[in-house]
């Protein structure tokens, strides 16, 4: 397979502003000509291997950074929308959508946030309950929409609020043996907030703090790392206001539910970083190799939390494994996703049939393995679980999701999980896409609609296992 091609003109002019420099005195520290510079960074001509240790001995640019091409989230987001039948006849190429990407990220999400707008109004238009068109629920989930975006885009990682929350755990002392003990000290000794395990006053409630009575209830029913994790969380609003203002204020989100959702998501971010501290969590991924079970086990976390955090370590200068990590609820409506590898998740309608996270639902406490392809020629291992709770008695209610993990096979090797696996036999590899309406592959048995972008042929008097035939 050719070596992928690096085009950083969105970093090398980043890299110029930061550094107050003109193209020629760029040009001139790189031993490099002004042209050569004006090229790269429109995208003319891509980097070269020596070029980028030039950037990195002279600028000590992370050449991780480099090599990931943070545009890719995007153009894969356009190219569903532009297979969208309304584009039928102007559809743009792939090179000029990879050039809208990379020239102008604004122009590209704000025609993501219009397309969103358009199908958001067809679908309402459509529907026979006209009250749904004005229904609170209907603007929460385009808030909730929004703010998954936000994360999507920001990689996943945020730097002040990882690092805020790996100093206080070194400024506690905090180790599993005795941090919930610790944290219900902190928040008496620092906040005067009295931190009290109890029965909830409802089945579906986990956390309450009553600001007037300095009380924070928990539900004793959560297994305990929920207990920590949902008490860090209120502590992130307690002792990072103006961090996660400051992020939320750069969002610039199109309404107030937005910005709340996105604080909530942010505290509990932060929760997630005080429960597995950066440095240490890292550490113990790359010893036990991976194993998501096992370092369940060393930090006392639900598999979901492990493999949330799995795919946040993308630090500067620190990055671990770069993993894709999902949630889909029974439905098969994709719930939560992050993506640190080229794999990108459908924005409009299911995932890939064949993709394992269905399979999970069956497989009900186990991982369960997949190699697999998309149309992209890149490959990579997927894992994926299921789990259900419970909160209560008999009759209380229930959540059930499947999880999905995965990176590309170039890094299987660290994952004890591919350790029996042949990563090298191409009939190992399963074929899966975006989505059927996006995916070119000609015989899919799973296949539910043809590709837009492709002609079909139906014959009556011929049926193969789908109805039609791409041209």
């Amino acid at each position: 397979m050719a070596q992928k091609k690096v085009f950083a003109g969105a970093q090398m002019r980043a890299l110029r502003s930061e550094q107050g420099l003109t193209q020629k005195q760029l040009a001139d520290r790189l031993d490099i000509s002004t042209s050569y510079v004006n090229q790269i960074e429109n995208n003319q001509r891509p980097l070269t291997a020596g070029l980028m240790l030039a950037l990195a001995d002279e600028f000590k640019v992370d050449l991780s950074d480099l090599l990931s091409d943070k545009s890719d989230r995007l153009l894969a987001d356009l190219r569903e929308v532009f297979a969208d039948p309304l584009f039928a006849e102007q559809t743009p190429g792939l090179i000029e959508m990879k050039n809208l990407t990379v020239s102008s990220p604004d122009s590209a999400h704000a025609l993501l946030r219009l397309y969103e707008a358009y199908r958001k109004a067809n679908d309402r238009l459509a529907s026979v309950d006209a009250a749904m068109a004005n229904s609170p629920q209907t603007h929460m989930q385009t808030a909730y929409e929004e703010v998954r975006d936000f994360f999507h885009y920001a990689g996943n990682y945020f730097d002040v609020l990882d690092k805020a929350a790996e100093a206080l755990t070194e400024e506690l002392g905090l180790s599993l043996a005795d941090r919930m003990g610790k944290l219900i000290a902190y928040f008496a000794d620092t906040h005067q907030i009295e931190l009290r395990l109890t029965d909830p006053t409802r089945p579906d409630m986990i956390r309450d703090y009553d600001r007037t009575a300095r009380l924070l209830r928990l539900s004793n029913r959560l297994p305990e790392p929920s207990q920590f994790f949902q008490a860090s969380a209120q502590l992130a609003l307690l002792e990072q206001t103006t961090a996660i203002n400051s992020l939320i204020e750069k969002a610039s989100f199109s309404s107030a539910e937005s910005a709340e959702i996105a604080r909530m998501g942010l505290a509990n971010y932060f929760a997630g970083a005080l429960h597995m501290p950066y440095a240490r969590f890292l550490a113990a991924a790359e010893d036990a190799q991976f194993d998501i079970d096992e370092l369940g086990f060393r930090f006392g976390a639900s598999r979901e939390q492990v493999g949330h955090r799995l795919s946040t370590m993308q630090r500067p200068g620190a990055k671990g494994v770069p993993f894709f990590f999902a949630r889909v609820d029974a439905a098969g409506t994709i719930t939560k996703r992050h993506s640190a590898t080229p794999l990108q998740f459908a924005r409009f309608g299911g995932a890939c049939p064949l993709w394992n996270i269905h399979r999970a639902f069956e497989a009900h406490g186990h991982i369960i393995r997949q190699l697999a392809e998309t149309p992209d020629g890149n490959r990579y291992l997927c894992l994926a679980w299921s789990s259900e709770t419970r909160i209560g008695a008999f009759h209380g209610p229930e959540r059930r999701y499947a999880y999905a993990l995965g990176c590309e096979v170039a890094h299987a090797p660290k994952l004890t999980y591919a350790a029996d696996l042949d990563l090298d036999r191409d009939q190992n590899y399963d074929p899966i896409g975006i989505s059927c309406r996006l995916c070119e592959r000609r015989v899919c048995p799973q296949r539910a609609v043809p590709p837009v972008a492709a002609t079909i042929h139906v014959d009556a008097n011929r049926r193969t296992i789908t109805p039609f035939e791409i041209g």
